[in-house]
């Protein structure tokens, strides 16, 4: 893991992991105007134009990691 630290890069609600081709999978802290409510969202950006995106209620966004770490640790990523 200590490899990949070079390629993720986190700040105040901001986190950016670097992929190949020019890819980043990118989290970030986001409100709705229309909804007055903040989310989290995960997309894939290239270029600056987001290609995929997720919305996240804030409080699933640690059980959503510690699923990932699970999954990882279990299929030997």
């Amino acid at each position: 893991m200590a490899d990949n630290d070079d390629k993720i890069e986190v700040g105040e609600g901001y986190g950016e992991i670097k992929m190949g081709a020019g890819w980043f999978l990118t989290i970030s802290l986001a409100s709705s105007e229309r909804y007055e409510n903040e989310y989290v969202e995960i997309a894939k950006e290239r270029s600056g134009q987001k290609k995929g995106r997720f919305n996240i209620n804030p409080k699933y966004v640690r059980a959503l990691g510690e699923a990932l770490v699970k999954f990882a640790d279990e299929n030997g990523l």
